[in-house]
């Protein structure tokens, strides 16, 4: 069975994957941007159901950026009418694997349809407790901070907090991702070495990884691989584990 390799207590609790290399795809076929946002919507169910039967606790998908934003009409547009698709299609399938959904983001600047569809299978999937799939929409990492900096300076401005009262925990609970763990791993794909806007304090001891395979193209194997790689890591968190000589004093 693939994935039985993996050793299940050393499984990321949380996974986010930046889904890089759309365009690229559909340009090496000579096609449309749009068939390349399709056919990477294949890879996207292919890895939410590995994830879910793999054991992985939290899935998040970088799906729309702030900055997608100022791409052509037509291409947003097209990402609009396949992200309503998507979250029309896979409602009874998330709920039958038991997976919840949850949309990090400026919720409110997509349209009210697709607005009212994440809604429905929000609710729907609400109780769900196999696994958490987080879909990044409409999001950026410095305007969520930016967000959550101006929520506490209101409660500063109210007499709520004081400004020496504010810790990087109270920090983390003013970000969309609050009550959430940060990502243990950060997979972009397509072979770029960049966050572009995401995550940037939740990644601050999140292992990285960069697939030279462009996201259409990103398999249930992949994925299996690079969490292989991962739990071949050492991670210290910036400690370092304490060693000892022959004759048992630390080094």
């Amino acid at each position: 069975m693939q994935g039985a390799s993996l050793d299940p207590e050393k499984l990321p609790v949380h996974v986010a994957i930046i889904m890089d290399g759309n365009g690229r795809w559909a340009k090496k076929r000579l096609m449309n941007r749009v068939q390349g946002h399709e056919k990477g919507s294949q890879a996207v169910r292919s890895i939410v159901t590995a994830a879910r039967e793999l054991g992985i606790g939290m899935l998040t998908l970088y799906a729309f950026s702030t900055e997608n934003w100022a791409r052509p009409k037509l291409e947003v547009s097209a990402l609009m009418k396949l992200l309503k698709r998507f979250l029309a299609s896979e409602r009874d399938e998330l709920t039958a694997k038991g997976v919840r959904l949850n949309i990090l983001g400026q919720k409110e600047k997509l349209p009210a349809d697709i607005q009212e569809e994440a809604d429905k299978t929000m609710e729907m999937t609400r109780g769900n407790q196999g696994m958490v799939l987080n879909l990044a929409l409409s999001y950026g990492s410095r305007q969520e901070i930016t967000w959550g900096v101006q929520t506490l300076a209101r409660k500063i401005k109210a007499g709520d907090i004081q400004p020496h009262e504010i810790t990087e925990e109270m920090i983390s609970d003013h970000l969309y991702t609050r009550q959430m763990p940060d990502p243990d791993m950060i997979i972009r794909t397509s072979g770029e070495f960049r966050l572009s806007n995401f995550m940037m304090w939740q990644a601050a001891y999140s292992e990285f990884f960069v697939a030279d395979t462009l996201w259409p193209d990103f398999t249930r194997d992949d994925f299996i691989e690079i969490l292989r790689n991962y739990q071949k890591r050492d991670r210290r968190f910036g400690k370092v584990k304490c060693s000892t000589s022959n004759d048992g004093s630390p080094q």
